[in-house]
């Protein structure tokens, strides 16, 4: 673009400024936001001023251009997920304090379990899969009562660890 034109362009364009604000208040909430639509239409236009013949004076223009702009765009961020600054909804949420007592209480008895033997380890761990006493007697090669009795004993011993 030669410089009269340029030059014509951004004379034109700050002349007529006010035209864009209020279509930018109009298709916009909030500052950053009218700053980029008011720069996407300021590009619009100056990329469509080579094809301005000057039939309608610039004003009119530019409003064409600016809506088309801002009309465009208004529907591209309709198709998007529209999200909402945290700081505004934080007073909303209401805070509850964490309790780790169940965490506590597992990691506790994970410690507890790790001290067994193998086979007691191996019991428990079927137990806790929600295996009857058959199916437990046969992955681990034991008799069901030898199975049921492991068991209740090893209840015990975790009830003392766990409860003292």
């Amino acid at each position: 673009m030669d410089k009269k034109l340029e030059h014509s362009f951004v004379t034109q364009l700050e002349e007529n400024q006010n035209i864009v604000h209020k279509i930018c208040r109009l298709y916009t909430n909030d500052s950053d936001s009218h700053n980029d639509l008011f720069q996407e239409i300021t590009i619009q236009l100056w990329k469509a001023f080579p094809k301005f013949r000057g039939d309608s004076k610039f004003s009119t223009w530019m409003y064409r251009v600016a809506l088309n702009t801002a009309i465009t765009l208004y529907r591209k961020s309709k198709r998007r997920v529209q999200t909402q600054d945290f700081e505004g909804v934080s007073f909303k949420i209401k805070a509850e304090d964490y309790d780790d007592t169940v965490e506590q209480q597992l990691k506790l008895m994970y410690s507890a379990v790790k001290d067994l033997n193998d086979i007691d380890k191996a019991l428990v761990f079927l137990y806790l899969e929600d295996k009857n006493y058959r199916e437990i007697s046969q992955t681990l090669g034991i008799t069901e009562v030898n199975a049921r009795v492991k068991m209740n004993r090893i209840k015990e011993k975790l009830r003392k660890i766990l409860n003292p």
